[in-house]
């Protein structure tokens, strides 16, 4: 009971930061309220618009079972175990807004330049890697979640900008498979070998007398391709090896930076998450999406 009573507590005053306010009060901008608001009934009025926003946003930043939840929000488990998920599913209805893939050269150029002018590393579109989500084994899936860690997830993929926003996401890979194999089977790879990801052409970046392609920059779990640049192998490497392995280091953090945010501000992937990975998926598209509204929106959080 004292665990109980301490979750809820700690519910309660986590409701109180800046950027879980600002983010239950964009129902009222008509962001999510038309979303996720229902209909009274004769029988009784419905849970409203905000009520099911802060309840999900205290169970995305608590990590708080459903049964602890019910005590600080006064909404019963079962009904939680529906609203959470649905109104998940609203929050990322807004990625046209705040997590929008680059589709054009020009946007992918933009995000290049950003690269450029903070990390001192050309012709970059982005950050790629992978990270675990923990959830418990799904009923009768066997070793099919298994990952090499020793626990059950499934796989975020993600694609970052020089400022640490997500500009790409896929989720709901089971955790055997690699982030390389991830790769293989994502939209955005499949989009860029047919040429229809919109990749501005070769150019020949600052300094240089040779036309080089726009890269994603990535870890040694990735393949070697013509768009994605990994670092040397780590031994024998020369000097100029080791400073090109450095600088490509640094290009790669905001992707890693990106993910030690996530799990920091929304403390349901510090534990594994008990529900179905359908769900799972809801919820990691849901905090991807919310990241980059409050890096962009309130950089200072």
């Amino acid at each position: 009971m004292r665990t109980s009573t301490s979750v809820c507590v700690t519910a309660a005053s986590t409701v109180q930061d800046s950027w879980l306010e600002d983010l239950a009060h964009c129902t009222s901008k008509a962001k999510v309220q038309h979303r996720i608001e229902k209909q009274d009934t004769n029988m009784r009025d419905s849970i409203s618009a905000l009520a099911r926003l802060e309840a999900t946003l205290l169970f995305l930043s608590t990590g708080a079972s459903y049964s602890s939840l019910q005590y600080s929000t006064r909404i019963s488990k079962q009904s939680l175990s529906q609203i959470v998920p649905d109104t998940c599913q609203a929050i990322y209805e807004l990625k046209d807004e705040y997590l929008q893939t680059p589709s054009t050269p020009e946007k992918w150029k933009s995000v290049a330049d950003g690269f450029n002018t903070r990390w001192n590393f050309p012709n970059c579109l982005g950050s790629i890697d992978g990270k675990h989500i923990a959830i418990t084994a799904p009923a009768g899936s066997g070793s099919y979640y298994y990952n090499y860690k020793g626990n059950y997830s499934v796989v975020l993929l993600a694609i970052c900008d020089a400022n640490s926003d997500f500009i790409y996401v896929d989720v709901g890979r089971n955790g055997r498979v690699s982030d390389g194999g991830v790769w293989d089977m994502s939209n955005m790879n499949v989009c860029i070998e047919n040429g229809n990801a919109g990749l501005p052409p070769d150019s020949m970046p600052p300094g240089s007398e040779r036309t080089l392609p726009y890269v994603f920059v990535a870890d040694d779990a990735f393949p070697l391709k013509r768009h994605i640049m990994k670092p040397f192998p780590h031994s024998n490497q020369n000097r100029s090896e080791r400073i090109f392995s450095y600088c490509l280091a640094r290009a790669r953090c905001t992707v890693e930076n990106a993910f030690g945010i996530l799990a920091n501000r929304f403390r349901v992937f510090l534990t594994p998450i008990n529900l179905p990975p359908g769900k799972v998926d809801n919820i990691v598209l849901a905090c991807t999406t919310l990241h980059n509204y409050l890096r962009r929106d309130h950089v200072s959080t």
